[in-house]
């Protein structure tokens, strides 16, 4: 595709408001210095995502006014800005969702993901990418090998929190690692935690189907939640995926002395911890939040076949079908929805 082959128009998903998703024609973006347009290919539907549809608001961040959502995306470069290559036109490309200052005090520590200024997709008021083109930044516009498809590169955003919070854990060669919920995010960070060298990967959840899936990626065990681990059982670190206070308490529980609990997933804003727990056991409980410098490890790890990123994908749809993708991740079976807003 050439820049001159770009419409004056594009389709795009626009939340109006909780629960009222709209098919409109914007005018398409164009890139400015230092940027690239993507024409975009796949978007992952992410539980962010569902909640915006659902709440109109992620706690501190409320919908006010119309937002396209989704920020796990893929595509190809269609046009470039002054300053970037012009060869790049044509590119497949992964986006990193995440425009951070670059001077504050978190971005210059390595800490991007914490920049106070960042504009992230699909996070009020930044658009995100439900739509036929985004503008990004050429630098967060990752160049793809032919191994890792267009699904996979969308899904690299996912793969990159599993890579921070197994991170976050320290896990390495010979952990045993205890992972509660096993959705998109629980299943990346098993199959994470196995290439980091973890010989003992438990996984829970309530959904057989997600259990099945577990052990096909990554778990050595998977275990129906409310059995938990045997007794007696301790593990080196402790991921929660499912922001359910009963699986944090019992998760942490299951921690060896100067074991690690991380945090992932989207709780309630408050909850009870043990203590004395912590105190007699050296216990260090982190939360996570986002990711810094992840995509060319997700982009190895997907290339080398390391991780099974396409496997996660059951169900696709098109930029039309938007509200039903969103709605389809609380269907049996369903563990990873992709929408491809070009067709």
């Amino acid at each position: 595709m050439t820049a001159n082959a770009v419409p004056e128009t594009m389709r795009v998903s626009v939340l109006r408001e909780a629960g009222q998703l709209e098919l409109a024609d914007w005018p398409v973006p164009r890139p400015g210095p230092g940027e690239v347009l993507v024409a975009v290919r796949s978007v992952g539907v992410c539980g962010s995502d569902v909640h915006y549809f659902q709440h109109g608001r992620i706690g501190d961040f409320v919908v006010r006014g119309p937002l396209v959502l989704g920020h796990e995306a893929s595509g190809r470069i269609a046009a470039v800005g002054a300053g970037v290559d012009g060869g790049r036109v044509g590119a497949r490309v992964a986006i990193e969702p995440g425009a951070a200052c670059g001077v504050c005090g978190e971005c210059k520590a390595g800490r991007y993901n914490l920049c106070p200024d960042m504009r992230f997709f699909a996070t009020p008021p930044v658009d995100g990418a439900l739509a036929e083109y985004v503008v990004v930044r050429a630098d967060l516009a990752f160049d793809l090998p032919d191994a890792v498809s267009d699904d996979d590169a969308a899904l690299l955003e996912p793969l990159s929190v599993g890579i921070w919070a197994t991170g976050k854990a320290g896990i390495t060669a010979g952990s045993s690692v205890l992972i509660a919920g096993a959705g998109p995010i629980g299943l990346v960070a098993a199959q994470v935690a196995r290439a980091r060298g973890a010989t003992t990967i438990a996984v829970t959840d309530i959904a057989p189907h997600r259990l099945a899936a577990a052990l096909r990626h990554g778990a050595t065990v998977a275990l129906e939640a409310g059995d938990g681990p045997a007794a007696g059982a301790e593990f080196d670190a402790f991921l929660d995926c499912s922001g359910a206070p009963s699986a944090i308490a019992a998760g942490i529980a299951a921690l060896r002395p100067a074991g690690r609990a991380v945090l992932v997933g989207m709780g309630p804003d408050e909850i009870t911890v043990p203590l004395g727990r912590l105190q007699q056991r050296e216990l260090t409980v982190t939360g996570t939040f986002r990711y810094a410098n992840t995509w060319p490890a997700a982009i190895g790890l997907a290339a080398s076949g390391s991780v099974d990123l396409s496997g996660l994908v059951t169900d696709r749809f098109g930029l039309a079908q938007a509200e039903q993708a969103l709605r389809s991740t609380t269907r049996a079976g369903t563990i990873k929805s992709i929408i491809e807003p070009w067709r």
